[in-house]
Parts: structure tokens; sequence; C-alpha cells
């Protein structure tokens, strides 16, 4: 078809600016196809097209036609055939993997782009015992096809966008218009065309800049890779957006219990579940709770504690040379360096590493009397309770949360602990996501199953 615009453009003059726009790039064909007295010609990026696809699609009906008018009828009945709208379009579409085809008059462009990226893998990031195992690809087709196949409403709508002023990554925002809230939408839809960046790589990092609040250290909106999580949140009403190149997805609203579910909480036995996330529940205020509490009952409030609990941690305390709230910081900072050494080093090695790290240490701050064996205890609950929370965006702001409360229990004590508390409270309670309370609360059980829950 012509180009469409405010002026007509010739067609061979688009093809001659095209081939000017890139004349430094070494991977261009440009190629006529010619049979008795039938001819087209075939402009395209070859390191982006899928060769087979555009010989079984193209080349080879071009030469098995009779006529020249066959052929027309033939590629403009393909279905990944694309609108040409205009010089720039079609120089974005052609490094994205499409071909342009020149028929006569006309220009014809189709979609035929290289794919490496398609392949499904298992769950990583959110493993769970019980449920669906396979997780999304780096693919936007895929991963659009991956939903689709588990939520069958014809209501379900995907819209496209391009984020990235330099790369032009392909954003697919997805809903379900029966039930999506307009507000939390048109808050999506807005932030989106505000973007003002050069590069986007990912959900994840779309999600920081479509936030508003750039130092806000709690999450709001959740990055999940499970597809039965994001068919859930359809269901409430929530929004989902996908980055072309992205293996995760970002939902938008996330209020604080989504972040303490795990979505095997749908597949197993009511109590069990309950009890899963009394645990979780649990872990999280030990790991908020524990260094501040030590800190305040050491150093300023010892009668807290029973007498005999008391003269045992004093006693184990013995040797230590600096006050306990130092000796909370260090531990705690060198637990920290293992966790950010095990995500660093390589899989083959990382457990070894920070296993054997963390008993030489811990053995050697004792004997040293760097620690108390109390102390040691201590940051081991502290951190396995912190694995214990779902998702790694609040596991990650909890992390950052209790040094605020070890910095008031040193100050304060129980006091200075307990107001800490109440401030983090306060500030979570006026926090809101995309216009829905940060401490929202689902009575209704039957939403909750349906998806519009804390998942």
């Amino acid at each position: 078809m012509p180009l469409k615009g405010k002026k007509q453009v010739n067609v061979d003059e688009a093809i001659v600016g095209i081939l000017e726009e890139l004349k430094l790039t070494g991977d261009v064909v440009h190629k006529p196809l010619r049979m008795d007295d039938k001819e087209i010609e075939l402009l395209y990026i070859k390191t982006v097209v899928d060769g087979d696809q555009l010989h079984q699609l193209i080349i080879k009906p071009f030469f098995e036609l009779g006529h020249l008018h066959h052929v027309a009828s033939y590629l403009n009945s393909l279905p990944n055939q694309q609108e040409v709208q205009s010089q720039e379009q079609i120089l974005l579409d052609l490094t994205k993997g499409s071909v342009l085809v020149k028929l006569n008059k006309d220009l014809l462009l189709f979609d035929v782009k290289k794919v490496n990226t398609n392949t499904v893998r298992e769950t990583s990031v959110e493993p769970t015992i019980l449920g669906p195992q396979y997780a999304l690809s780096e693919d936007l087709a895929t991963n659009i096809n991956l939903i689709r196949q588990r939520y069958h409403k014809p209501s379900l709508t995907v819209e496209m966008h391009e984020v990235g002023s330099k790369t032009n990554q392909s954003l697919a925002v997805i809903y379900d218009q029966n039930v999506v809230k307009e507000g939390v939408l048109k808050e999506v839809n807005s932030r989106i065309s505000e973007l003002d960046q050069d590069i986007v790589q990912s959900t994840t990092q779309l999600q920081r800049f479509m936030n508003n609040r750039t130092r806000s250290l709690l999450p709001t909106m959740m990055a999940t890779e499970r597809t039965d999580r994001i068919v859930y949140n359809l269901a409430g009403g929530k929004v989902i957006l996908l980055v072309d190149g992205s293996p995760s997805t970002v939902i938008a609203p996330a209020v604080f219990f989504d972040f303490m579910t795990s979505m095997e909480d749908n597949y197993g036995l009511y109590w069990v579940t309950k009890f899963s996330k009394f645990l979780r529940y649990l872990g999280l205020f030990a790991c908020l709770i524990l260094p501040g509490l030590y800190v305040a009952a050491t150093s300023f409030n010892p009668e807290v504690f029973r007498v005999e609990l008391a003269l045992s941690i004093a006693g184990s305390r013995i040797g230590v040379p600096y006050p306990s709230f130092v000796e909370v910081l260090f531990m705690l900072i060198i637990m920290e360096l293992l966790t950010e050494a095990s995500i660093r080093l390589p899989k083959a090695v990382t457990g070894t590493a920070t296993t054997v790290g963390g008993l030489i240490l811990g053995t050697a701050a004792t004997e040293a009397a760097l620690a108390s064996n109390i102390m040691i205890i201590i940051v081991a609950a502290v951190a396995i309770s912190t694995f214990v929370i779902p998702i790694n965006e609040m596991s990650y702001a909890i992390r950052v949360i209790r040094y605020i409360l070890l910095l008031f229990a040193s100050i304060a004590g129980l006091a200075g602990l307990a107001l800490a508390l109440i401030g983090i409270l306060m500030y979570m309670t006026n926090k809101d996501s995309f216009g829905e309370p940060y401490f929202k609360i689902y009575f209704n059980q039957k939403r909750a199953e349906t998806g519009d829950n804390p998942s």
C-alpha cells in the first residue's frame, strides 16, 4: 500500500531514502526477485529475519504462483502483514525483523523476525511444590500466548505501546476490561505516556521508572514470573505490564498483603495454608524485631526478661569489647555480605562458599569474643526469617527497615523500638498503590479465591 501521510510519497523514493538511512549497516539485504514478467523487491536486515520463514512465506510462493496478481493476492492474505504508515515506521520495523516488499507501486511489510528467546523456563524466583512449574520466556508473543492459554475470556484486552526513545521496546498492557479498575488503568496509561527514558530493557526497570516516588522504600508494583499469579490478578481487576525481552511481568496495583502471599496458598489444604501464612508473618516480625530487641534488652531494658535469661545473655557477652548495637550491626553486615555473595557468585560454588564462610566467620567471631553465642543464634534466625517472605521486593525493603528499627532501639531502648514500629505502620497506612490503600484487606473469601486478593 502507498505510504500514508499528509503528502503522498513515491514508493521508489521511499526505498531510496530507507537505503540511504541504512547505508552503513552491513547486514542489509536489498534483493530483486524476477521470473518471466513477474518482479518484486525485498528489503530486510538479515540478522534479525528468520531466513526459513522468509523463504517459505514469500520467496517460494513467488516462484510457484503463475501471475503477479496471484502473488499480490497471496501476499495481501498473509496474517503477519503490517500496516505501512511512514518511512520512519518502516525503518523501525525493519530493525525489529520485518521484511519490506515492493510490489508494483505498493509497499508491503511482513513480520518474519527471528526469535531465539521464546523458550519457556521453569520457575526459579518463585518456586512452589504444588501448582504450575513453568514461568515466562523473554519473547513477548510467547508470554501473551501463555497468559491466553490460562485465561479464556474474550474480555481480555492487550494494548501495545513502545517505551524507550532509543530502544523502542514493545510494551503490552494486559487487563480484563470487564473487571479492571478504571482508575488504576487510567493511572497506568498516564505514567506510561509520561515516561521519558532512552533505554527500557525489562519490566522491573519499567517498574522503577513508573514509580512516582523514586525514593520510596516499599514497592507499590509487583514483579512476577508466574503465569498463575498473573491469571489470579487479572481476574481481580489488576493490570499486567509485559516488556519484550523480559522474563517477568509487573502487576499494578500491589498492596502489602500481596507480597506476603505465595501461590502455593491457592493449592494447599486449608489448615496447612493458614499455618504457612502464620509462619510467614512470624518470620516477618522476627526479622524486623529481633536485632532491635536484643540491643534494647541488653543495653537499656534487661528487666523485660526473666532474671535467669538476662543473666545468661549478660554472661554470653563477657569479653565482648564494644556495646551491643555495634555487635549486632557488625554481624548483620556480615550476613548481608554473605547474602550478596550468594547472589553474585556462580551457582556451582555459591552454596559451598557462603555456607563455609558463614560457619567459619560465626565460629571465629565467638572464639575471638567479637560476638556472643546468643548473637549468632539471633543473626541466623533473622537470616532464615528474611527468606520466608515470598516476594523479593518486599524482602529487600524489610532488610532496610530493620536497620531503622535498630537505630531507634540503640538510641532509646524498647521505647525507641516501639515508636519506630508505630512510625513505620503510620507510613505504610498513609501509602497507596495506584489509588489503592497499601493496607487494604479483603474480607470476601469468594473474591479472594477468584483473584482480587493478595496474590
